[in-house]
């Protein structure tokens, strides 16, 4: 197992570190203990030291289970990483009720790497006027929290406020071949490294999507590496940075496990070729959008509620992985008006794009598609 010294906090965790948000689960949707013990424990048995889990995950269930099979291990053996659920914390209050329930359900005296859970511009004003930082730095200081970061779900310039507004110990960003300019992307890497903060790196394969495309647009990773998965490309392509210090694998089942083991337990970087293959293969997959749409928002807003260039980002995502299931999560996740199918064809929007784009006719598309899904 390769791992990374951090010098500024002493600390040495592996390359690979275990997501606890994706275990498998029963029929009825609880996790199934057995199976995501014995994933744990080859992790573990493998050097993995590195866990990361939160208060949502797995519907509240993921602390207290990790918290039972974590018991088995000396506690100084590994790293726990948890965070404060910021998108339902409305008081300092709330805060100290839910950090001091998670000690209890992970069965633990001190967090590793705690963080500010799904940090962007908004709720990091609020938690900073509500004190909640304020009061996570005194149980800093007082030895309950090792390492205070954040993770983050929000644009480049929030992630610039944020990171350079104190002297973080470490941050978590959404990170992959594919997302180079979503969200923190490649300049929050820079700027995160020219500060010395370290990046712990979730989504490297992006939900799972870099690891189930199709054939045709994976060909030239078979062809280079015939004995290496597709999702192993993207975990190398992050783990070639050299900032990138922990990488996040949610890992689902056995198979998944061992895949990552093989990759780190030996890691290569990818070599000068095999970076020129990563581009060949996301111009591929970015060639087989939907729709051009820039997300520029000159069609909006729509006089109906129809939030355009969120349907178009929805039916692109999905053009380019085929993942059914964020194509529907984001179809839910919208308001009823927000939909394509609420599209009244006025024509407001096509005056307005500059890409002179069909956009009523792809809107329809849209409302054929999920009707039927």
């Amino acid at each position: 197992m390769q791992y990374t010294t951090l010098e500024k906090l002493g600390a040495r965790p592996s390359r690979l570190g275990f997501g606890c948000m994706r275990f498998p689960t029963t029929p009825e949707g609880a996790i199934d203990e057995p199976r995501a013990a014995a994933m744990l424990d080859r992790a573990y048995q493998a050097g993995v030291n590195y866990f990361d889990t939160a208060y949502f995950y797995h519907n509240h269930q993921s602390e207290a289970f990790l918290g039972r099979a974590l018991k088995r291990y000396p506690r100084e053996s590994f790293y726990l990483a948890t965070k404060l659920p910021m998108a339902v914390i409305d008081s300092l209050e709330k805060a100290k009720e839910i950090f001091e329930g998670q000690f209890v359900s992970l069965q633990t005296e001190y967090f590793d790497f705690y963080l500010l859970h799904a940090m962007n511009g908004a709720r990091y004003d609020q938690t900073v006027e509500l004190g909640i930082l304020d009061y996570l730095l005194e149980q800093q200081k007082a030895g309950r929290i090792r390492h205070l970061g954040f993770s983050f779900h929000d644009n480049y310039e929030a992630f610039e406020r944020i990171l350079t507004s104190r002297n973080w110990d470490f941050c978590q960003i959404q990170f992959n071949y594919m997302d180079v300019d979503v969200q923190a992307g490649m300049k929050g890497y820079e700027l995160a490294t020219r500060m010395g903060v370290p990046l712990i790196v979730m989504e490297p394969v992006k939900g799972g999507s870099l690891a189930t495309l199709s054939d045709e647009v994976t060909a030239p990773f078979r062809a280079a590496r015939p004995d290496k998965s597709v999702a192993s490309w993207a975990m190398r392509w992050v783990g070639s940075l050299e900032n990138c210090r922990v990488i996040l694998s949610g890992m689902s089942d056995e198979a998944q496990v061992e895949d990552n083991l093989a990759t780190f337990d030996a890691f290569e970087p990818l070599s000068e070729r095999e970076q020129e293959i990563v581009r060949e293969v996301r111009e591929a997959i970015r060639s087989r959008t939907f729709v051009g749409c820039t997300g520029c928002r000159y069609c909006m807003p729509c006089p109906f509620g129809v939030d355009i260039p969120r349907n178009f980002r929805m039916m692109n995502e999905h053009a380019m992985y085929t993942n059914d299931r964020q194509r529907m999560g984001t179809w839910k996740d919208m308001e009823e008006a927000e939909r394509a199918d609420n599209c009244r064809r006025c024509g407001k929007c096509e005056q307005a794009c500059p890409q002179a784009l069909p956009i009523r006719d792809r809107l329809a598309e849209i409302a054929a598609v999920m009707a039927k899904a």
